[in-house]
């Protein structure tokens, strides 16, 4: 993808996602207080932070698998009132059924589909195992897999449904370097295809800043918006692009934000 293909800045249009003075408390623990938040359409923020800076909560009250305490929650406008097949989630583990096949398990996520045969089914779901790299492994149970091809799998069931969000909490986190590196390339080229809106927690100051337009650093609990750092380094961003002093003055300035505020 070129320069001039690149997601406009989330200023330039409608925010996709916004989220108006979220607080959350458990008990007398506030994960969250007054976070706010805009997301464009088909931009890639990660969220980054100390642990406990409440980088997951925030995640999965998009998802809507949790309310906030306090504020608004909005996609294209309208209230997030729980979860929602406009959003896809990706976790840390797969959390695969391994009762079932790799073919099974995306098959599962478009049950809901209304009007989908389950020949259209079958169809989605293997185009979309292609599409991150499975296609023979269709009869495979999860056990059978590998850490990242576990994670593909989870992947491809997310995006069959076609949201329009796609939202992921460290799901790279459990992974070895390299195939750590290699699903961050499959996910920006999936990313930079579908053109989704894509929003990534994770303790990876590196992958925050390859992956992102922007990234958001948290402050300790509670957690707030402490500041968000622009990532103005051209697309698409290769090992060079890493290596460069731009790149690790970015990574230098994040970690700073996050160690100042400890």
């Amino acid at each position: 993808m070129s320069a001039q293909d690149a997601p406009a800045p989330a200023s330039e249009l409608a925010p996709k996602l916004r989220a108006t003075g979220i607080s959350k408390r458990f008990g007398e623990v506030i994960a969250l207080e007054g976070v706010n938040l805009e997301v464009g359409v088909n931009e890639f923020v990660s969220i980054v932070g100390a642990s406990g800076c409440g980088k997951s909560t925030l995640l999965s009250l998009i998802a809507g698998l949790d309310e906030p305490t306090v504020g608004s929650l909005e996609v294209d406008g309208a209230p997030i009132t729980g979860p929602g097949r406009d959003r896809g989630v990706v976790f840390q583990q797969a959390t695969l059924m391994p009762w079932l096949t790799v073919q099974q398990n995306v098959e599962f996520a478009l049950r809901g589909e209304a009007g989908l045969s389950r020949a259209a089914r079958a169809a989605r779901a293997s185009e979309f195992l292609g599409l991150v790299g499975l296609e023979g492994f269709e009869r495979a149970r999860p056990a059978q897999l590998s850490g990242g091809m576990q994670q593909r799998v989870a992947l491809a069931r997310s995006l069959s449904y076609g949201p329009d969000i796609l939202l992921m909490d460290e799901p790279f986190g459990a992974l070895d370097a390299l195939t750590r590196r290699t699903m961050q390339e499959l996910l920006l080229e999936i990313w930079e295809r579908h053109r989704l809106t894509a929003l990534l927690v994770t303790h990876d100051i590196g992958e925050a800043v390859v992956t992102s337009d922007r990234v958001v650093v948290m402050s300790p609990r509670p957690g707030r918006v402490q500041q968000i750092v622009d990532v103005p380094i051209p697309r698409p961003r290769t090992l060079a692009s890493e290596r460069t002093v731009e790149f690790q003055d970015l990574q230098d300035e994040i970690l700073g934000l996050i160690h100042g505020a400890e």
